[in-house]
C-alpha cells in the first residue's frame, strides 16, 4: 500500500500530544477520571460531534459515538474503538491510537462515498489499564458482568479513593452501574484497533497485523507481613522484616518464568508500608503478573512463585497471603469474523499479543477481532513507544475497509 497522502490521525493525535504528559517519568500519566483522562473524553466527545455522530454515555462510564442508519436502528451494529487511560509513564498511542484511528476511519469512508450496511459506533472504554484501581479492563468487566459491581465500586486507588467516589464526580450514578445486557445486544462486532505492543511487525515487515489471541493473564498481590520497628535502634538479628522477603522473591521471580518456554512473570509496583526511609516495615505489598498461553503454567508459575513466598517470609519471621485480583483465560478471537479480515487484508499477517484489551473481556459475549499497527520500537507501556505517520495512517484506512468487509454479522 502506498504511503497516504492525508494525515488524518496525526492531525488528531497531535491534538492530544500535551494531555497528560508526565514530567517526571516522561511519556504520559493519564489515570481514568483524572483531569488528563477527562480533558482527553472532552477531546473525543467534541471530534465525535463534529462529524455529526450521536454521542452519549453510558451508565457504566463508555462513551458512543453513533452513526446511525437513517432509520437509527442500532441491533447489530460495527462497533470500533479502544479507551484514552494510560498506565504511569505510558506511551502516546496505547489506548489513543485506536480512537483517533476509529474517528479517522469515518473520515475516510465519507470521503470516499461509503458507509456500512448497519449502524457503526465508535466506543470509548474507562479503565482498561487498570493503572488506577488494580484490575484491567474494568469498563468493559462491568458492563459484561465479568466482574461483580459490588466489588469493582468498592475498590480503592492508592490515595484510598473509591471507584464508586470517583466515578460520581465524572458524572455517573454508581447505583445504576452493572452488567447492560441490552448494550451487548447492539454490538454486531467488535473491531478494536491497537498499537502494536511488541517486535513481532516489524521483524515481519509489515504495517498491520490482525490479532489471533490474547494470552492468558492475571494479577495478584503478595502480601508480606512482619514487625516494624526503628532501624537505628534494632539489630539484624532481631528483625522480622518483609521487605527482605519480597525483595528475595522478586529477585527469583525472573528464574521462575523463564523455567517455563513462553511464562511472562512482572512485579512492576512494590509498596512497603509505612514507607520511612528509617522505619522497618511491617507490611509490603507486591504485584504480580504473571502470563502465559496455556492457563496451567500462569496457575503452575504463581503457585511457584507463592510457595517461594511463604519459605522466604518464614524465613524472616514473617506472614505473606496471596490474593487474585484479576485472571483472564487465553482467548481466541472469533474465527469466522477473523478470517473474513484475513480475506479483506490479504497482505496483513495473523499475530497472537500478550497484552490484554477490551476486545479480549468482549470476546464471551459478541464477535470480536484486533488489528496492530507496527511499533518501531517494539517498546509498550514506556515513553519509547511510537507509531510512524504513514503506518498511522494506513492503519485507519485498513480499519476503513474491514469496517465495511462483509462481517458475517446477521
Amino acid at each position: 500500500m502506498t504511503a497516504p497522502a492525508t494525515r488524518r490521525v496525526t492531525s488528531l493525535m497531535a491534538a492530544i500530544a500535551d494531555t497528560g504528559r508526565d514530567r517526571t517519568r516522561g511519556g504520559y500519566t493519564r489515570p481514568v477520571y483524572s483531569t488528563a483522562e477527562l480533558d482527553l473524553r472532552g477531546w473525543f466527545v467534541a471530534e465525535a460531534q463534529a462529524r455529526g455522530l450521536d454521542v452519549e454515555t453510558d451508565r457504566n462510564g463508555v462513551i458512543w459515538a453513533w452513526w446511525d442508519l437513517p432509520s437509527r436502528d442500532r441491533a447489530g451494529a460495527i462497533v470500533t474503538g479502544s479507551h484514552l487511560d494510560s498506565v504511569p509513564g505510558g506511551g502516546a498511542f496505547d489506548g489513543p491510537l485506536g480512537v483517533a484511528s476509529a474517528l479517522a476511519a469515518v473520515d475516510v469512508l465519507r470521503e470516499q462515498g461509503r458507509r456500512p450496511d448497519r449502524a457503526l459506533a465508535i466506543a470509548v472504554f474507562p479503565e482498561e489499564e487498570g493503572s488506577r484501581y488494580g484490575i484491567a479492563c474494568l469498563g468493559s468487566r462491568i458492563l459484561t458482568g465479568a466482574i461483580a459491581v459490588e466489588k469493582a465500586l468498592a475498590l480503592k486507588d492508592e490515595d484510598g479513593g473509591t471507584f464508586a467516589e470517583h466515578s460520581r464526580a465524572a458524572g455517573l450514578d454508581p447505583e445504576r452501574m452493572g452488567p447492560d445486557a441490552e448494550r451487548l445486544a447492539q454490538i454486531g462486532a467488535f473491531i478494536e484497533l491497537h498499537v502494536e505492543q511488541g517486535r513481532g511487525l516489524i521483524d515481519l515487515g509489515q504495517p498491520v497485523a490482525i490479532g489471533s489471541s490474547i494470552l492468558g493473564h492475571g494479577r495478584w498481590r503478595l502480601t508480606f507481613t512482619g514487625q516494624g520497628n526503628h532501624a537505628g535502634t534494632t539489630l539484624m538479628r532481631d528483625r522480622h522484616d518483609p521487605l527482605v522477603a519480597a525483595a528475595g522473591v522478586i529477585a527469583q521471580i525472573p528464574g521462575i518464568a523463564a523455567r517455563h518456554e513462553g511464562a511472562r512473570a512482572t512485579v512492576g509496583r512494590l509498596q512497603p508500608v509505612p514507607g520511612g526511609t528509617n522505619v522497618i516495615a511491617s507490611r509490603v505489598d507486591v504485584w504480580l503478573d504473571v502470563r502465559h498461553p496455556e492457563d496451567a503454567v500462569t496457575a503452575l508459575v504463581v503457585e511457584q512463585i507463592a510457595a517461594l513466598a511463604r519459605d522466604l517470609a518464614a524465613g524472616q519471621g514473617c506472614g505473606v497471603d496471596l490474593r487474585e485480583e484479576s485472571l483472564s483465560p487465553t482467548t481466541h478471537f472469533d474465527p469466522g469474523l477473523r478470517r473474513r479480515l484475513e480475506d479483506a487484508l490479504p497482505d496483513a499477517p495473523v499475530l497472537d499479543t500478550g497484552a490484554g484489551h477490551d476486545a479480549g473481556i468482549l470476546a464471551a459475549h459478541v464477535p470480536t477481532a484486533m488489528l496492530f499497527v507496527r511499533n518501531p520500537t517494539g517498546v509498550s507501556h514506556a515513553h519509547e513507544e511510537h507509531v510512524e505517520d504513514d503506518d498511522a495512517e494506513t492503519g485507519a484506512e485498513v480499519l476503513a475497509d474491514a469496517l465495511m468487509g462483509d462481517l458475517g454479522i446477521a
